[in-house]
């Protein structure tokens, strides 16, 4: 063997899956005709990386971009009542969303990063293409009905987990109201976020950039029906979401009924094999951990920020805001590339799967660089948009600048999060997950202790590059070092 040969053997090694699955595909496999050229399958297998990375990342982008300007209609809706109540029902509620979108990412990320694996491999052999029905199946059956356990769960203990959620004695008949139908539709909120990360499996980023913009205009139409002219309040917004999400759901089946040729949604397909259950739940282990993580993370930070007065609390959430923009450019490459990495590596193709990866580093790195070099000369006069009083400007401006920091940090991490979820590396992908929200806890507690508000800002920065260079660090063992000879 040729030291080019042996050296793209060693690179695929040196990714390879925990437990190795012959339908992962092989380098020595002869290949099936190349999909046809404009198809989602031919910008997956064949399409110069640029364009690839376009069709799969810009949707994605515009479409969380999309979602976060409805959060902020949607809460101007609620504040249209002038009850602070409502508006706080909906802080309550937030973290029981997180929880609903980790069930969701648990068999959607590790389904969806399993079937692109299985796509690839199938250009070289039909064994895997029949796998996929079997993982689809699985992944939307899976969340729909853990989604159903938690949801009736929380109805059945709705009064003690609206004390959990942190609801006062004047939130909680309003908090009650919308967390309780927002579990009625937990199983939809589940399948829906599921079936995103599935069509985006097959390459499919356009249909799921439609389906998530037509659910966020859907939401705006019921708010004005349920909040503004029915008077439904906070029930009538969680109400809104459920149905919108309804929509998402009878869009993506109809899709996948129509345009895919190998992935199936029937219960007949389900199977609890460990050929499925193992990659499936191992790299969507790490979602739930992230996301539970998340959860304590901003509890923490708020009640730590509490302290030091409104201003801060109200600096840090302007920051935040304008720091999302460039965060979800960001998030749009990371996620977008993930299928695209999966297929490679799944058809045992080094080369792509190495341009694939220096493509999306250099987007991430424009786009941060762009972005937040924009952001940061104007930190002033972006801040003073939202906030009057000097001190809270004051405030805000530090914030965004450690926001920004982070955010760099931050895009290369989920970058590396995102190759080891492609590849199947499960571990690697957990304690990726993991490690901001283990480290970022004591560290903004110590940071309070000795330094006060500028500990907590600068907080997240600091455990952000801690684990960017623990990902650098296993990213560097995972890889080959030299030519095996």
């Amino acid at each position: 063997m040729s030291n080019t040969e042996t050296s793209t053997a060693a690179s695929t090694d040196a990714l390879a899956p925990d437990s190795v699955d012959p339908s992962y595909g092989d380098l020595g496999r002869s290949e099936s005709a190349p999909p046809a050229v404009g198809t989602d399958r031919w910008y997956l297998s064949t399409a110069p990386i640029v364009r690839a990375l376009v069709h799969l990342c810009v949707p994605m982008a515009a479409a969380m971009i999309v979602g976060a300007v409805y959060n902020v209609i949607n809460s101007g809706f609620i504040g249209s009542l002038h009850d602070s109540a409502l508006l706080a029902a909906i802080t309550f509620g937030t973290p029981l969303l997180g929880l609903v979108m980790a069930v969701g990412g648990v068999f959607g990320a590790g389904g969806g990063a399993l079937i692109s694996r299985l796509f690839g491999a199938a250009e070289s052999d039909e064994e895997a293409a029949g796998r996929i029905k079997h993982v689809a199946s699985f992944s939307v059956w899976g969340a729909g009905v853990v989604g159903a356990v938690l949801g009736v769960a929380g109805l059945v203990l709705l009064r003690p987990l609206v004390g959990v959620l942190g609801a006062d004695a004047t939130a909680v008949p309003a908090t009650s109201a919308y967390v309780g139908v927002l579990l009625v539709f937990v199983p939809v909120l589940a399948v829906a976020f599921c079936l995103e990360q599935i069509v985006r499996a097959e390459g499919a980023a356009r249909q799921v950039m439609i389906a998530l913009i037509g659910s966020a205009i859907a939401n705006v139409v019921f708010d004005v029906l349920f909040i503004l002219v029915l008077g439904w309040g906070v029930a009538g917004a969680a109400l809104a979401m459920g149905l919108a999400n309804v929509g998402v759901v009878v869009y993506f089946v109809v899709h996948l009924r129509r345009h895919s040729e190998h992935i199936r949604l029937s219960p007949r397909w389900f199977t609890l094999a460990p050929s499925v259950l193992k990659p499936v739940l191992g790299v969507g282990a790490g979602e739930l951990i992230q996301a539970s993580f998340l959860i304590v993370t901003s509890l923490v930070l708020n009640n730590l920020a509490s302290a030091y007065g409104d201003d801060a609390l109200a600096a840090m959430g302007v920051a935040v805001r304008i720091a999302q923009v460039p965060e979800f450019l960001v998030m749009g490459i990371t996620l977008g590339v993930l299928p695209l990495l999966a297929y490679a590596f799944g058809k045992g193709d080094t080369a792509r799967l190495r341009q694939a990866v220096r493509g999306s580093v250099l987007g991430v790195g424009v786009i941060v660089l762009l972005f937040a070099g924009v952001a940061f000369v104007f930190r002033d006069q972006l801040v003073s948009v939202f906030l009057s009083t000097p001190t809270a400007v004051s405030i805000g401006v530090t914030i965004l600048t450690a926001q920004l920091v982070a955010m760099i940090a931050n895009g290369f991490t989920g970058l590396i999060t995102s190759l080891f979820q492609a590849t199947g590396r499960a571990l690697p992908a957990i304690v990726m997950s993991s490690a901001q929200g283990v480290l970022f806890i004591p560290i903004v507690i110590v940071g309070n202790l000795w330094f006060g508000l500028g500990g907590i800002i600068w907080s997240l920065t600091v455990s952000e590059g801690i684990v960017l260079l623990v990902g650098l660090g296993m990213y560097a063992v995972l890889r080959p070092t030299r030519v095996r000879g």
